[in-house]
């Protein structure tokens, strides 16, 4: 396997892609070329008409160059300027008509190479989707990212202009070449000796190109390589202070880059100045000899159109040469795209499903089209076995590789209901064991039974569906924390995902990071309902002070983010319309704790409630008049003096259910009760207490 690893990586791109200016020789040039066909053969009338059209072009490319020897011979030398028109305009018909032909025919062919590269990749993740865990494993997260960007844009560019280009080039040769004949042999034969020259440059030079530059994109991948693993290891490196050796090593490695770079770009560098050269040495030639022939035969305009020609006849060779190793690199690109989607899926011979079920009083299962709480494994002759949750492991042998036996001979069980703690060294197999229950891996012997079936015999879908696995690795995908909760079911209500959420205890995390003011004056929406009177807010005083510049540097060490990240305190004042105030104090993150409360005076109550990690409210009430229908805690034998509730207990009720629901409703991406009333306060509020807070006086925002 470390062998076969070698050979894949061997000279890419930046992320494991063929280079750009070298070319990776593809393993099987026609099988991978007769599959990339497979994939355009759904445009063949789209790719009947580019040819017509690319012939067109080149038909006009060849011919309007032959006409300047009608244009001088029958019309400039003769003095017939009318003539003269006709011709100049018939030659401008003739080059835009090429020129349209070569835009219809480049459009076309980057409709075509669009879908069909947006159909391989399309291909590629649902084969991935499909590979086992095993194949991730053995190959890099960078090495498959490469298969869809350096690989499938190099078919992609190969696609879009290519393949277009080297038709239209090898065309364009093969009429200049044809027309050079029919106008002068002798011309020909010495532009003839000219591009035998020109082609032993291109192979001694362009050979030489190649290699270098396969030894560059191989230093590319190396430095691509080490930046990544020093990025995912910044914290080793900086816990272990390897910073010096880690920038020695990307020197050494960034050096060994340059070197290969510098060759390569050299002779890249000298292959166009070199072949320009040759073509000036050719032009002279022929316009020597040329000329001699022209007096001798009087046809000026021959010589003319000739000499046109000579001008063409090397570029269509560079050129050539130039997409030949683009089409060879996207080949070779393709062909590591195929590899992937040939890769051997992952197996399944299950076949007991999950389906929910019923029982009835005597104990009998019944399949059940609805939710009803229970499970049952269904065997395929249709008998049902209630999932209880049985796993035991017998004589279990399991190595990745099959000359390396991680787990020797394991036998265990864990009944319905009992908790298991695995307890050993690093690489000792307890995530192994747990990864084979949901059969990520294959067993090399033994047997893993789930309530008495053997796993093998379950579907994986079903399998994994009737199991709850917390990873070792966590990882969030892009979108709201709402959205990775569903991700086990995408159809989940908002009801079922706070559930969830408050099951797995990431309530407290979701509740954290809404506004502080926003409690306060939903609170005071709350009291103007109950009320029935209109309460709004009346003045802002807000302070602000910079704490970061008082810090010491022993301090520093203790903050979680960069010193510059750390904001300002501030103290809010809100006045409101019924002559009451509350005051709001926050602060950014410091010394590893979070300050950001809420706290509320009244005439015989106050009440504090800070939003952090420990999600602790303080409550003092003198007396209970009243509040019979408010279950601030139950568990508490008075609602006087201070208690302590945990508002993530479901006894609570009252003022933290408020607040609970409006930053819910931010963390949920969905309406908050209140509507966007609170919402478009809560922005007045802000933007007056930064106001009030610039100018040092109060913001009145009602008379």
């Amino acid at each position: 396997m470390a062998e076969q690893r070698t050979n894949q990586s061997a000279p890419r791109g930046p992320g494991g892609g063929p280079g750009r200016h070298g070319y990776q020789k593809p393993k099987n040039l026609r099988g991978t070329l007769g599959k990339l066909m497979r994939y355009l053969g759904r445009y063949k009338a789209h790719l009947i008409l580019v040819a017509g059209l690319l012939v067109i072009s080149s038909a006009c490319t060849v011919g309007g160059s032959y006409l300047i020897k009608p244009l001088i011979n029958d019309y400039i030398l003769p003095g017939d300027f009318p003539g003269l028109a006709k011709m100049l305009a018939f030659m401008g018909a003739v080059y835009v008509t090429g020129a349209a032909c070569s835009f219809g025919y480049a459009r076309i062919m980057v409709h075509v190479s669009q879908n069909t590269v947006a159909k391989i990749r399309s291909d590629l993740f649902d084969r991935m989707q499909n590979l086992p865990l095993k194949y991730f494993d053995t190959h890099t997260h960078g090495e498959l990212m490469s298969r869809y960007t350096n690989d499938i844009d190099t078919v992609s560019e190969a696609l879009n202009n290519s393949f277009g280009s080297l038709i239209s080039c090898t065309l364009n040769f093969v009429g200049t070449i044809a027309m050079m004949i029919v106008l002068s042999p002798v011309l020909t034969l010495i532009t003839f000796a000219m591009l035998v020259v020109m082609l032993w440059v291109v192979k001694v030079v362009g050979g030489r190109s190649r290699r270098y530059f396969a030894q560059q994109q191989a230093s590319l991948g190396t430095v691509n390589g080490y930046i990544e693993e020093m990025i995912e290891g910044q914290k080793v490196i900086k816990v272990f202070n390897h910073e010096p050796a880690a920038k020695e090593g990307f020197r050494e490695r960034n050096e060994a880059y340059r070197q290969a770079a510098t060759r390569a770009q050299a002779y890249a560098g000298a292959m166009m100045p070199a072949m320009g050269n040759l073509s000036y040495i050719n032009y002279a030639i022929t316009c020597c000899v040329g000329g001699l022939l022209a007096i001798r035969s009087g046809d000026l305009g021959g010589l003319a159109a000739f000499l046109q020609y000579t001008r063409q006849v090397s570029q269509p060779i560079t050129q050539i040469s130039q997409q030949v190793n683009t089409i060879l690199s996207a080949v070779a690109g393709a062909e590591r795209v195929f590899e992937v989607m040939e890769a051997q899926p992952e197996v399944d011979e299950g076949k007991v499903t999950l389906v929910r079920a019923t029982e009835d009083r005597s104990g009998n299962l019944a399949e059940a089209s609805y939710d009803t709480g229970a499970w049952a494994w269904k065997k395929p002759d249709g008998t049902l076995v209630p999932v209880r949750g049985d796993v035991r492991f017998d004589h279990v042998v399991f190595g990745y590789d099959d000359r390396k036996i991680v787990l020797h001979d394991i036998s265990l069980y864990a009944k319905p209901g009992q908790k298991i703690a695995f307890v050993g060294s690093t690489g000792a197999g307890k995530t192994t064991i747990t990864n084979l229950i949901n059969r990520f891996y294959e067993i090399q012997s033994g047997t893993i039974t789930y309530d008495g079936i053997d796993v093998r015999d379950i579907e994986k879908d079903s399998l994994r569906r009737s199991l709850g696995v917390v990873l070792q690795d966590t990882h969030l995908f892009t979108g709201t924390v709402a959205d990775n909760i569903r991700y086990g079911r995408l159809d989940a209500t908002d009801e079922e995902v706070h559930a969830a959420a408050q099951l797995a205890g990431a309530d407290t995390f979701i509740r954290t990071g809404t506004h502080p003011l926003s409690a306060i004056l939903w609170l005071k929406q709350q009291e103007a309902l109950a009320s029935g009177r209109e309460i709004r807010v009346q003045s802002v005083l807000a302070d602000m002070a910079c704490v970061t510049p008082g810090l010491t540097a022993y301090e520093h060490r203790h903050i979680a983010a960069k010193p510059y990240d750390v904001e300002d305190t501030s103290t809010c004042v809100i006045s409101f319309t019924d002559g009451t105030r509350a005051v709001v104090i926050a602060c950014d993150t410091l010394l590893g704790g979070s300050k950001n409360y809420v706290e509320l005076y009244c005439n015989d109550a106050a009440l504090s409630c800070t939003l952090t990690l420990n999600n602790l409210m303080s409550s003092y009430l003198l007396d209970e008049d009243g509040l019979d229908d408010v279950p601030l805690s139950e568990m508490l034998p008075s609602k006087c003096g201070w208690n302590h509730p945990f508002i993530s207990d479901e006894i609570i009720r009252g003022y933290t259910n408020e607040m609970q629901d409006f930053m819910e409703s931010v963390a949920c991406h969905r309406q908050p009760r209140s509507g966007l009333a609170l919402a478009s306060d809560t922005v007045k509020v802000v933007y007056a207490a930064y106001l009030s807070a610039q100018q040092g006086k109060r913001v009145q925002l009602e008379p």
